[in-house]
């Protein structure tokens, strides 16, 4: 293929291959251009506008946003939108535990719901950098310190109907924090007891999935110690 007819959609699928495999029950992704014709034409008709972008349609260093032609179980055809993380590398939630029942919080402010949240520190992989790496960094940005231990607690997929990619959530013994990430947003950080945590989950006061995530990881793998 020329190298001017090569597409971000093309250049995506031969980078990431993973991204594009179909399981023989599951929803196809369709690649023959007929197919995506049909595709477009029947999400032209669903959604009553004009023609429907494919591919690659938005991206930048941090966000990569997909739609795909797509065929159902049923049959039927449709594009499907996706977002995936611009780096081929996972994205990193830590957990920090501090003294013999303290979970560290930070508070930060999210532009996508206009609002503050109390949260455990995360941030987006970058190329070549394993989970652990990211973990670390966040510490050091966020919180201004290091982990003395760095537990791995699995991962958990976000929001398998839209968000293509995984993130890897750990927990870390840390000592204490330093200088806050208030630049990006942080207004401060507390250490509380982790029945409190649990109590702040349980009454709405905590609603980042990530956070309740790894704090439930944690939980579960008794990093936590005792307490009701």
């Amino acid at each position: 293929m020329p190298e001017d007819a090569v597409t971000p959609y093309d250049r995506l699928r031969a980078a990431r291959p993973e991204l594009f495999g179909n399981d023989p029950d599951g929803i196809e992704i369709v690649l023959d251009p007929d197919g995506i014709e049909e595709a477009r034409r029947v999400m032209e008709l669903v959604v009553g506008e004009g023609p429907q972008g494919h591919g690659v349609v938005y991206t930048d260093p941090f966000v990569t946003v997909v739609r795909d032609a797509v065929r159902f179980p049923g049959g039927f055809l449709g594009l499907y939108v996706r977002m995936l993380s611009t780096a081929a590398a996972p994205g990193a939630v830590v957990l920090p535990l501090a003294g013999a029942d303290g979970v560290v919080l930070v508070e930060h402010y999210r532009h996508a719901t206009r609002s503050w949240h109390w949260e455990a520190p995360r941030g987006n992989g970058r190329t070549g950098a394993s989970g652990a790496e990211t973990a670390a960094r966040e510490l050091a940005e966020e919180l201004g310190t290091q982990a003395t231990e760095l537990v791995p607690l699995g991962r958990v997929h976000p929001d398998t109907g839209l968000l293509g990619d995984c993130v890897e959530l750990f927990a870390a013994r840390v000592e204490g924090t330093g200088t806050l990430d208030t630049a990006e947003g942080i207004r401060r950080a507390v250490t509380r007891p982790w029945p409190t945590v649990a109590d702040m989950i349980a009454n709405g006061d905590i609603t980042c999935g990530f956070t309740i995530a790894a704090f439930t990881r944690a939980r579960l793998k008794g990093l936590l110690g005792s307490g009701c």
